[in-house]
């Protein structure tokens, strides 16, 4: 794992450590990290929802489907994301559902009675988880506002905004981001076309606005990406 995965926080909070059982010897009958396949399911829709995810490796997709049985692409999670939070606010059953996207994707889980019982005895992680479930419901809420309104560019480009400010390390002026999306996932996300996606990051790396490869994405001067 990266550097980051070894020791990920979120705002002075170690999750990594909370919510990775194998760290913590006393904490084993509590917490559990299982290894998935590509493509396997880690939850379905209507299961119970009584657990707690992180992500300690590999890629995660959070989704669901419609009546039509069209699938909605909610978000991609990568190391050190955390997801299932949802069990938090009173959620009985999953409304979505969570996919391993890589091969070995390894997920450290915790039961939420006892992840209640750390966050009553510890308000910074107490305020940090349910601020993390605020900003998460927030992006939703502008996403759809996005798609709604919004053009296929345009949806891209706040995207890659979005993905700066959250993942992003700052280069002097550059912003650096560790790349984990595919085209399809871009595509997946902002209600476009993998061939939207890649015409547009085409046109940002002609304009010298951004640079990308497989690994990462480089934008010059995030003020400019518009």
């Amino acid at each position: 794992m990266g550097e980051s995965a070894n020791l990920w926080f979120f705002e002075n909070v170690d999750l990594y450590n909370i919510l990775c059982p194998h760290l913590i010897k006393e904490d084993q009958r509590h917490n559990d990290k299982k290894i998935y396949a590509k493509n396997e399911f880690i939850y379905f829709p209507n299961e119970w929802s009584d657990t707690i995810y992180l992500i300690a490796s590999g890629r995660v997709k959070i989704g669901s489907y419609t009546k039509e049985g069209d699938e909605i692409v909610k978000s991609i999670l990568g190391e050190g994301d955390i997801f299932g939070e949802l069990a938090l606010t009173g959620e009985e059953k999953r409304t979505d559902y969570a996919q391993a996207l890589d091969e070995g994707t390894a997920i450290c889980q915790m039961d939420i009675e006892h992840l209640q019982t750390l966050m009553l005895n510890n308000k910074p992680l107490n305020l940090k988880i349910y601020k993390l479930i605020g900003l998460r419901l927030k992006k939703l809420e502008r996403r759809i506002e996005s798609m709604v309104f919004k053009d296929a560019r345009t949806r891209i480009v706040e995207f890659l905004r979005d993905l700066a400010d959250e993942k992003g390390v700052k280069v002097g002026f550059e912003t650096m981001i560790k790349n984990h999306y595919t085209h399809k996932d871009i595509a997946s996300l902002t209600g476009t076309s993998r061939q939207t996606v890649t015409t547009v990051l085409n046109e940002l790396k002609e304009e010298n606005i951004i640079n990308f490869n497989r690994r990462q994405i480089l934008i010059r001067d995030v003020e400019q990406l518009v």
